[in-house]
């Protein structure tokens, strides 16, 4: 396991970031996937443009947050060879390390909350 100050020098993670990683936590996806999934998860919220994803992809890639499958998928609509992205171990570790802090800064925030209602 990497160790835990490291992955922390990484935190916060920006939302596209965490979307991305959060998307590619369950399975392998393509591009076009990632970005229809990161549109549920955030329940339309977050609309992200082929350029912003893939840039994003490509950074993430080259810090070996996520990695690029050997395999590919063939677009029905296209035609073209389309690239499948995965989750690296490093990318795992990076995802569950911010879910614990939002957790906490979440609970923090419920706990203020309640104690603030009289």
């Amino acid at each position: 396991m990497t160790e835990n100050y490291k992955i922390q020098a990484f935190l916060p993670l920006t939302e596209v970031t965490f979307f991305i990683l959060l998307s590619l936590s369950p399975a392998a996806k393509h591009g076009y996937a990632i970005a229809k999934d990161i549109q549920v998860l955030s329940n339309s919220r977050v609309s992200l443009s082929t350029s912003t994803l893939y840039t994003a992809l490509k950074r993430l890639l080259e810090e070996k947050w996520i990695e690029r499958s050997e395999e590919q998928t063939n677009s029905i609509e296209s035609g073209r060879l389309r690239k499948i992205y995965s989750l690296s171990k490093l990318g795992q570790e990076i995802l569950d390390a911010e879910i614990k802090r939002l957790q906490s800064l979440v609970l923090s925030a419920q706990l203020r909350s309640v104690g603030d209602k009289s």
